[in-house]
């Protein structure tokens, strides 16, 4: 539909145009009331069809992301708000609290949301083309007027307007040209609204649907995968605090050594080999000292980057230790919840529903598409203006088009084969996965069982060097054979500790259940 004002007047009808021009400005400010419904509207998200699966899309789309207060402006004059503290100085951090603070702070997960909020959007995009379209338009033309008869022409651009009938203003047999100009008017509005396709439009709300739960999983995905980094950065803080006890001891008991050879020595009960031998295990024992408190601050970091949270390095205490509890889940039920719960695996299966819906879309070319139209003009030189309407339908077919219709068919039939594919490939590194991850947790459970063994005959172990060595009945060497013994023992007992929890957080996040504790 269109309305306009289309003609010439002379720069004499200086009040007539006033008022025209008051008329025109009525119709555009008339317009843009009635299109400002379209606009709130289009800005809404569409709610799931049934059976769609977006879980998880909705309360993403409408919660505000996570703002930092620091960034808040605040008013003219006021000072800003203090930005409240994530962890606050000298607090127990828990591993739980630590993954909250990840899943608000991580720059990651906020990408991830912004990335899911504007999948929800072309939702309400797609929408749009099922409702009403509302156009308005007004021109302002100062041009010549020399007619140009019934000439026909091809205006792609829509730049020459079209000068029809003879000059304005001439005596009949009189064709001579003219570059005096004059003014021109147009003014209008248009509607338009779909009828039906025969499933292009509505396939194509179907498809961003499922193109926005794909996004949602995978937001998800990223969610899962951030709570594994933060329960890995989590145990290795604690893993390198036990280290630092461990090396701590090291070198208290290598310090006793040393004092008890110092004092054999100037006895002349022991050799003097016995001080240097000693003193070089203290020394040694100080290295890996070193070692483990750089690897804690190297650990801290690690930590506070996977809690997105680098730039502030809060300084917090770890509440939780590690332990270990004997393993009563099954791999069979695993692999079950992981197929039932796996957010890329989820994303995978919208993508080929999507590309099913792109399906649909083509294959409407086959058929007509109807639209109802109607509208209004207004047209002249000056007031009054020319009045005229139109209502109607308006019937397009493509019958020919050199195949494009089939091949787009073709095409989205052949994708949504590769993503099928793709997504038995996903459920066989799935099982991958789930399998390797569990038999890696059993075998830890094992090695922490070897290591507490090794630990207690070392420790046994050093009990008895040490009395010997006290006695006069063991050497040195044997005395610090058993503690080295004993601190490697003791390591490995951390390390075992460690494997334990990283292997149970690995099995977490191959079956998606981490995701069930946020």
């Amino acid at each position: 539909m269109h309305i306009g004002t289309h003609g010439h007047a002379s720069a004499l009808e200086d009040y007539p145009m006033l008022k025209f021009r008051l008329f025109a400005a009525f119709i555009a400010v008339a317009i843009m009331g009635a299109a400002a419904p379209n606009f709130a509207r289009a800005a809404q998200i569409a709610q799931p069809a049934p059976g769609v699966s977006v879980s998880g899309i909705i309360p993403a789309l409408h919660a505000p992301p996570a703002l930092d207060a620091a960034r808040v402006i605040a008013p003219a004059g006021q000072p800003a708000a203090a930005a409240p503290e994530p962890i606050p100085p000298g607090s127990e951090l828990t591993l739980a609290h630590a993954v909250q603070i990840a899943v608000k702070y991580h720059p990651r997960l906020l990408e991830a949301a912004e990335t899911t909020n504007a999948a929800g959007a072309r939702v309400g995009e797609a929408r749009s083309y099922l409702g009403p379209q509302l156009y308005g338009a007004s021109d302002y033309l100062r041009s010549t007027e020399n007619g140009i008869g019934n000439t026909s022409f091809y205006d792609p651009l829509g730049m020459f307007p079209r000068m029809t009938g003879r000059n304005h203003n001439l005596g009949f047999g009189d064709f001579s040209q003219s570059w005096n100009t004059q003014n021109n008017y147009l003014g209008g509005v248009s509607a338009s609204q779909f009828l039906f396709d025969f499933g292009r439009r509505h396939g194509f709300v179907t498809q961003r649907r499922f193109q926005a739960a794909a996004t949602a999983a995978t937001q998800k995905m990223v969610e899962l995968q951030l709570i594994f980094e933060v329960s890995q950065r989590y145990f290795a803080v604690l893993q390198a605090q036990q280290l630092i006890r461990v090396y701590e001891k090291a070198v208290e008991q290598r310090q006793y050594h040393l004092h008890e050879a110092q004092v054999k020595a100037r006895a002349g009960l022991r050799p003097q080999l016995d001080v240097y031998v000693t003193k070089a295990e203290v020394e040694r024992a100080q290295l890996h000292l070193v070692d483990a408190r750089n690897d804690f601050a190297d650990a801290k970091v690690g930590l506070d980057n996977a809690m997105g949270l680098s730039e502030s390095e809060p300084s917090y205490n770890l509440a939780d230790v590690l332990t270990y509890n004997p393993i009563k889940q099954q791999l069979p039920p695993l692999l079950h919840t992981a197929f039932a719960i796996r957010p890329d695996l989820r994303a995978m299966q919208d993508e080929a529903l999507a590309m099913g819906a792109k399906i649909t879309e083509y294959k409407s070319d086959y058929l007509p598409t109807v639209n109802a139209v109607a509208g209004y003009a207004a047209m002249g030189t000056g007031t009054p203006a020319a009045n005229n309407f139109n209502v109607g339908l308006v019937i397009t077919w493509p019958i020919f088009n050199s195949f494009l219709t089939t091949n787009q068919v073709a095409e989205a039939r052949y994708q949504r084969h590769a993503i099928e594919a793709g997504l038995e490939d996903l459920r066989q590194r799935i099982i991958l996965q789930v399998h390797t991850a569990f038999l890696n947790w059993q075998a830890s459970l094992e090695r922490i069982e070897r290591a507490q063994e090794a630990l207690a005959a070392s420790r046994v172990e050093l009990s008895l060097a040490e009395k010997r060595y006290e006695s006069g009945l063991a050497n040195i060497v044997e005395l610090e054979d058993a503690q080295r013994h004993y601190t490697y023992d003791d390591a490995a007992y951390a390390d075992a500790l460690y494997t334990y929890a990283v292997d149970k957080a690995a099995v977490e996040e191959a079956t998606g259940e981490a995701l069930s504790g946020v």
